[in-house]
């Protein structure tokens, strides 16, 4: 059986992106990594992708006059190595509406918090400043707003009283490299459904989309 084709776009490090990789070489995993594009030419993520044979390339935003054009692009490339699946992991940029929408249904995103709470940038930092005890991640199909879009699975890890934003952030990553190959295997398998409520994840079990860790 074909396996899914999954593109990533990265901008930095690629540790999410790595974890994929690592992820697809194991036998029985229902996707492969197609392609890794990045809008940052010295992205440390690219070296990761190609020393794994993986394709691996350059689509500066700063080459286009605006994000559609750039999204336009992006989507090229990605639609030329047959991706099925497009995964953000760590791209900082803010997609146009046009590129949700052309890949409606068939974009991951992961975020470091336990969304609806703490969206946007800075999102450790926020966490802290509330207060709160229990943070995470949320893998989530991608939407025009910033995101907003259905929740697909959660990982939770504690707050420490002692914690600094780098050490919730390493905390929260460690479950970020569970999480995404888990929901990218579930979207290649098709257990990933739209529902009028959200997202329906069939023939999982139970509690499977919300993962804990109480590591320190």
């Amino acid at each position: 059986m074909a396996k899914l084709k999954v593109g990533i776009l990265i901008s930095g490090r690629g540790s999410n992106m790595a974890a994929l990789i690592k992820a697809a070489t194991a036998p029985d995993y229902p996707a492969e990594i197609a392609c890794v594009i990045s809008n940052v030419a010295d992205a440390p993520g690219l070296g990761i992708a190609r020393q794994a044979g993986i394709a691996a390339m350059v689509i500066s935003h700063k080459d286009h006059p605006d994000r559609e054009s750039f999204d336009r692009a992006l989507s090229s490339a990605l639609e030329s190595h047959g991706v099925e699946l497009v995964v953000l992991a760590g791209f900082m940029r803010i997609l146009s509406r046009w590129f949700p929408e052309r890949w409606a249904g068939r974009l991951l995103n992961i975020h470091p918090s336990l969304l609806p709470a703490f969206r946007g940038r800075h999102v450790e930092r926020q966490a802290l400043s509330a207060g709160v005890r229990v943070s995470g991640c949320t893998v989530h199909l991608v939407v025009p707003d910033l995101d907003a879009g259905p929740i697909v699975a959660q990982a939770a890890v504690p707050v420490l009283p002692n914690d600094t934003e780098e050490t919730l952030s390493a905390r929260i990553l460690r479950q970020e490299h569970r999480l995404y190959p888990m929901v990218v295997r579930w979207f290649a398998e098709g257990r990933i459904v739209e529902t009028s409520r959200g997202v329906e994840v069939k023939d999982v079990p139970a509690g499977a989309t919300l993962l804990f860790s109480a590591e320190p």
